[in-house]
């Protein structure tokens, strides 16, 4: 027994004893990383419970409420360190902090926990999350089908590095099961979607995609950054792994850049070995951030949830507006959301009549929320698709995937409702200021 048998760094998975390396495929996986003293959540409990307890490192020497910060790169090999070399289990023992870290290992199990997986990943953005899952569970000459519509970042590694990589890429409307069914080759290896798009929120069929991708042996993988586990589990529909950029709603103050993968230990076991390979680590003090954050992710998402319906609610009877999209109203077209989403986030994006610039008018009337891209914090932000998130496409691509003139998303803090209805009416109401550049 090694010197940290017992202790805060405790022990690690060991394989059976009767199993033979090479012929026999009876070794077994545990979930995790996950230590001695990591706090568990035994038996059901609620998102707010889970956020605030699950995965929390209880020092046993000091007694610390939250997780410490395990600010070092590397740790003293001993015993447990070769046996962990040799047994292949070098992710669940402190080594490198590379390999993994306890800081790393508390927010890792808190975001399993909400997400329902076995274990989970942090990475140093959501595009290293990304980029190292397809890269990780594909091969070259390979296949992946993702929706033209998918986040900008994404959409450009799909089309501008993969084929380099030797992965072909198509891209459909993942709203549509019977195009994405179309799409499928022999070689197809990952259906790579987003629960709620940007900016024009459509909800893919998880459900029927998860279906389609068990039927064909592919895997689905699903960007939550959206929705958030505690608005919806797209593990519990059948997605094999989810990403995130937890910059926005996981960590939900706008303060920190990183990403996460949950899933089944066997998917991640192998995302972290690519990330090893490509070094997306998210070192421990942004660990202590983003955990700090997701024990409040429960009660900030009903606050963005009710914000963004209320708001959605005031500008679809507004004159001014021309068009809403958001999954709290009548007319949106993916009613299958309700039935497996406990809640929509924090986005409503609006169309302003008049186009491009009368929408540009509007935002900069605005007063509380602030004119900057991303999301997912407790302050309002506002932005335009046109010139930022889609800025790359052409005026007939934006029409082509529905993104019309004069759209303006928005993404709703957790200030007082009222305060940011009153604030949006009065900018639209107000005079219509004379554009400088216009001729007769």
């Amino acid at each position: 027994m090694s010197e940290r048998d017992g202790t805060a760094l405790g022990s690690f998975p060991r394989a059976r004893a009767d199993a033979e390396w090479m012929n026999d495929l009876r070794r077994e996986r545990t979930a995790g990383p996950r230590m001695p003293h990591q706090q568990s959540v035994d038996g059901p409990a609620g998102d707010s419970t889970t956020a605030v307890h699950g995965g929390t490192y209880r020092d046993p020497t000091t007694g610390a409420v939250g997780t410490p910060i395990f600010q070092t790169s590397t740790f003293l090999l001993d015993e447990t360190s070769y046996d962990a070399f040799f047994e292949g289990v070098t992710r669940d023992v402190p080594i490198y902090t590379r390999y993994g870290n306890p800081s790393q290992w508390s927010v890792q199990e808190k975001l399993a926990l909400l997400e329902g997986a076995e274990s989970a990943l942090v990475t140093s953005s959501g595009m290293a999350a990304i980029s190292t899952t397809v890269l990780a569970l594909t091969n070259p000459g390979g296949h992946i089908i993702t929706a033209y519509d998918v986040y900008g970042g994404t959409y450009n590694l799909m089309r501008e590095d993969m084929h380099a990589l030797g992965r072909e890429v198509s891209f459909v409307d993942a709203a549509d099961p019977v195009r994405v069914a179309a799409a499928i080759r022999p070689e197809t290896q990952m259906l790579l979607v987003e629960g709620l798009t940007n900016p024009l929120l459509k909800a893919p069929p998880l459900a029927e995609l998860a279906a389609l991708a068990r039927e064909h042996d592919i895997l689905l993988v699903v960007d939550n950054t959206f929705l958030s586990p505690a608005c919806l589990r797209p593990l519990d529909l059948g997605a094999h792994l989810v990403v995130h950029s937890a910059t926005k709603y996981l960590n939900g103050h706008s303060d920190l850049t990183a990403g996460a993968v949950a899933g089944s230990r066997k998917f991640v076991d192998r995302v972290w070995a690519q990330a090893l390979r490509l070094g997306g680590t998210l070192e421990p003090f942004s660990c202590f951030l983003l955990e700090r954050g997701l024990k409040t992710l429960a009660v900030r998402m009903r606050a963005h949830d009710e914000n963004a319906t209320g708001i959605a609610r005031a500008l679809a009877a507004h004159p001014r507006i021309a068009a809403v999209h958001h999954p709290s109203l009548p007319d949106y077209p993916y009613p299958h959301l309700r039935e497996s989403a406990r809640g929509y986030g924090g986005v409503v994006s609006f169309e302003v009549a008049g186009g491009d610039a009368a929408a540009l008018r509007v935002m900069r009337a605005l007063r509380l929320p602030r004119v900057a891209t991303s999301l997912g914090g407790v302050e309002s932000l506002v932005s335009m698709p046109f010139n930022t998130s889609h800025s790359s496409l052409t005026q007939a691509q934006r029409s082509a995937v529905g993104i019309r003139p004069g759209l303006i998303r928005y993404s709703a803090g957790i200030e007082e409702l009222s305060d940011l209805v009153a604030d949006l009416h009065a900018a639209l109401d107000g005079p219509e200021e004379e554009d400088p550049c216009a001729t007769e």
